[in-house]
């Protein structure tokens, strides 16, 4: 009996696979390589599977190219055809759609790439997941899950027919149908191109702990111009060969973006390379246009790539590795824009160049030449050859795909959700806070959470990832560090600590990096964390409004899966960071999380540690949301034993009877509202003041933690009642709301209550400095003194003593000016204030 492949592909016995081939046998014709070796990883191993995919024969070059010019047939259809899908009869101007919307220019490369990667797949089984950075070639890669059977499994009515065929061209880009670019609707896909940038970080995070996985991400050369692409070739510092997958990059640079060249290429190839190989990859360089040696090429390069992950794994994955990072391979394809388009119309060069980025042909149903060239151009490709006489598919172009699961517009690995596993998450009770009263101590909260999460860490040792600019230990986030490094596959000496290659904690000082990684990790069915400091939040802050459009829509497709929740913990949040000045001041992701649809959008401000472990422990289990948790992680008040910290959470908002002299028997004469830690001390703050000082006075004190309560309840799923508005709040009394975001969130979440008029908020309003922490709240108007002031003026009755009270206000806000400046700190009774001690006021 000979060897047994280790591929099953060979269904039996090979000749030899123990044979080995120098690396660079893989590599020929029109094929050029820069390798910087690593002699640690030896020799390629050739198994008979290698010399297959680095050469097939004319049969299977013939086969790959049919299966490309059907998918260049059904892209082109897509674009200009709403109706002979087939061209059965001549082409009439009543074909054609009236709005011709799509991009053409990217799609022949992305085709050609996904041709060869299918075949990849059908030699060897490996599992692998396509993303594609130029988005906007989606019908690309829709007519690729059309041609795989996937489409028409999910979407019965777009049929293997001639019926299902016309479908699909008309449903694309049209009122009805599917948006143009890779979209949450199409199988396959869990990047969406329409906001460029976010290829690769979306690959790296799929492959984290996902050893299994080899993700394709092509990087368009128009994208390779954005900042966030620029810093996400970093990934490969991060990328650990013993326990996660790969990612092979292909960066398609084919000249043009929408108007212009591309910068990389028009770069000479030797500056390209050299750029390429100092983030750390060997590049493989393919470059052409003629046909059938694109095919032979582009098949040698995609084995020398494959074989040389394998080679990494296998070595990591043996005992063979030392630990130096490995030079992951890279290609760069070069290809016309437009390829096999139309070269010229009306005289101007279109192949090419930015003018085949979009519609080459933009005036085929008022131009008879242009019909002519666009007729010509759909038959270049033999239609009659590619599908049968019921519009199907034919077998050749059929058995290109490769089977079930492992095609991949049917990958369970773009959709994640069929993959997830619940978090073992340990009892979030266990972490409390001991409060026997409120307001007796502080603690820095974020500690308490960093505890719970190192104990996630611990409980699920592959399913989850905490990911962090930088700041995890300034977030005080530190104890994750107990259990698992910080990831590093880069050099590291005797001054580092807790770095190192087999560490799972993502700190990259690039917001871009750990929100796109923890992106690609959720939608492939791990959990995970992003914390940062709350002002640079916006840096990606793009990154959240595409992630919750892409939820808002996978909730309207019954086969998409949910996926855990993308959690985001805004910390060294605005009010505090009065250390670092008005650069650092700005709570603005919290505007845009309250712009996304009802259904996806949860923002939650807990006011202390035992209100944060219940917020985390809920968000943890959910799912298909983007939760928004903000909390500082300075020491600060605690206020709830964890029994009332899990009621009140529970419900979203409450009364606070121990801060306020409302005895519920009737409306009290003002109510005091807050959501945010820094605010809910002022509003406590500001109550004491008017219990000591103005006792006569009803105050209610409410604090909101799930800032969607606020809602009415047919707007948002966790809008509070009518009926418990109006307990909290009644229907007629007026609200002074001490909030930690800008004071117009408010006034958006209550529209539709009863007079909401009658809501005054208080909140951040740009004004900021390095100063003190209490200096925030007076620059922003939202101080405990300013909160009595308004409780004064808006209340509906007023004891004696009112006036004079505003007036201590006034002199208090003087003196502390005053003292700020001359103590460089805040004053003693509001530094050191708690409600032990609220008396010594004054």
């Amino acid at each position: 009996m000979g060897h047994r492949c280790p591929f099953r592909v060979c269904r039996g016995t090979g000749p030899g696979c123990s044979d080995r081939i120098d690396g660079e046998a893989l590599l020929g014709r029109g094929t050029s390589v820069t390798t910087v070796t690593n002699d640690q990883f030896g020799t390629v191993h050739d198994d008979p599977i290698l010399r297959i995919l680095a050469a097939p024969d004319e049969t299977e070059v013939a086969h790959l190219d049919a299966w490309w010019r059907a998918n260049n047939y059904l892209t082109i259809g897509q674009i200009y055809l709403r109706d002979n899908p087939l061209l059965r009869v001549p082409l009439t101007a009543g074909h054609i759609k009236p709005r011709l919307l799509g991009h053409w220019g990217t799609s022949p490369g992305l085709s050609l790439i996904y041709a060869h990667v299918s075949r990849l797949i059908r030699l060897t089984g490996q599992q692998a997941i396509y993303l594609a950075g130029p988005g906007h070639g989606g019908p690309a890669l829709v007519a690729a899950g059309y041609l795989e059977g996937t489409y028409s499994e999910i979407y019965p009515e777009v049929s293997q027919d001639e019926a299902g065929l016309l479908r699909l061209f008309r449903q694309f880009s049209s009122p009805g149908g599917i948006p143009s670019h890779v979209s949450v609707t199409t199988p396959g896909s869990i990047h969406e191109g329409g906001e460029l940038g976010y290829v690769l970080v979306h690959a790296y995070g799929a492959v984290m702990d996902n050893p299994d996985l080899l993700a394709i991400a092509v990087v368009g050369d128009g994208e390779a111009e954005t900042g966030p692409l620029e810093g996400s070739w970093k990934g490969v510092s991060f990328v650990n060969p013993a326990r996660d997958g790969a990612v092979l990059p292909i960066l398609h640079l084919n000249g043009a973006k929408i108007a212009g060249p591309t910068v990389l290429a028009r770069k000479d190839p030797a500056e390209v390379g050299s750029l390429l190989q100092g983030h750390g990859y060997d590049v493989i360089e393919v470059e052409g246009d003629d046909l059938p040696g694109m095919h032979h090429r582009f098949a040698e390069a995609l084995a020398s790539a494959w074989a040389r992950i394998r080679t990494i794994q296998r070595s990591a994955r043996g005992g063979g590795w030392d630990g130096t990072r490995p030079r992951w391979p890279l290609i760069v394809l070069r290809s016309p824009k437009g390829w096999t388009g139309p070269d010229e119309v009306d005289g101007i060069k279109v192949t090419g160049t930015w003018r085949s980025h979009q519609v080459p042909l933009s005036g085929v149903r008022d131009n008879p030449e242009h019909l002519a060239i666009l007729d010509r151009w759909l038959r270049s490709y033999r239609p009659e050859e590619l599908f049968d006489d019921t519009g199907a598919p034919v077998a050749a172009v059929r058995d290109q795909a490769p089977s079930g699961e492992l095609r991949m517009s049917a990958s369970p690995h773009a959709n994640g959700g069929l993959l997830t596993r619940d978090l073992d998450l340990p009892d979030f009770r266990d972490y409390a806070v001991e409060v026997s009263a409120p307001a007796e101590f502080r603690a820095e909260s974020t500690r308490k959470l960093g505890e719970l999460l190192r104990d996630i860490y611990r409980r699920n040792p592959d399913t989850f990832r905490l990911f962090c600019p930088d700041e995890t230990n300034s977030n005080r986030l530190g104890a994750v560090f107990e259990v698992s490094d910080r990831c590093f596959m880069e050099q590291v000496d005797d001054e580092d600590v807790a770095l190192g290659r087999d560490g799972r904690v993502m700190e990259v000082l690039s917001e871009h990096n750990c929100h796109g990684w923890l992106e690609g990790y959720t939608l492939t069915g791990r959990h995970g964390m992003f914390a940062t400091y709350e002002a640079f939040a916006m840096v990606s802050a793009s990154q959240t409004v595409q992630h919750g459009k892409w939820l808002q829509e996978a909730k309207h497709l019954p086969w998409r899966a949910k996926v855990p929740s993308l959690n985001v913990l805004l910390t060294s949040t605005a009010w505090r960071n009065d250390h670092n000045g008005f650069s650092h001041q700005g709570p603005g992701l919290i505007q845009v999380v309250l712009t996304q649809r009802g259904d996806v959008a949860r923002v939650y401000l807990p006011p202390d540690a035992n209100c944060l472990l219940s917020v985390s422990d809920h968000c943890f289990r959910s799912r298909s949301y983007i939760n928004l948790i903000v909390i500082d992680k300075q020491p600060q008040l605690q206020w709830l034993s964890m029994d009332d910290a899990v009621e009140h959470c529970a419900r979203g908002a409450g009364i606070w009877d121990w801060a306020g002299t409302d005895d519920g028997t009737t409306d009290p004469d003002v109510v005091l509202a807050c959501a945010g830690d820094v605010v809910t001390m002022e509003t406590v703050a500001a109550a004491q003041i008017l219990k000591e000082r103005l006792p006569g006075m009803k105050v209610r004190v409410v604090n909101v933690v799930d800032l969607m309560t606020l809602i009415r309840p047919k707007d948002h799923p966790h809008g509070m009642s009518p009926t418990l508005f109006t307990e909290l709040f009644t229907d007629t009394v007026d609200v002074v709301f001490a909030f930690h975001g800008y004071p117009g969130a408010i006034h958006q979440l209550v529209h539709g209550r009863p007079d909401t008029d009658r809501f005054r908020v208080r909140g951040f309003i740009e004004q900021g400095t390095t100063t003190t922490p209490f200096d925030m709240t007076v620059r922003n108007r939202a101080s405990r003194y300013h909160l009595v002031m308004d409780a004064i003026n808006n209340a509906g009755r007023l004891p004696r003593g009112a006036a004079e009270l505003k007036e201590w206000c006034v002199r208090q806000l003087a003196r502390h000016e005053a003292y700020v400046v001359e103590h460089l700190e805040d004053m003693p009774e509001v530094r050191d204030w708690s409600l032990g001690d609220w008396a010594q006021q004054g």
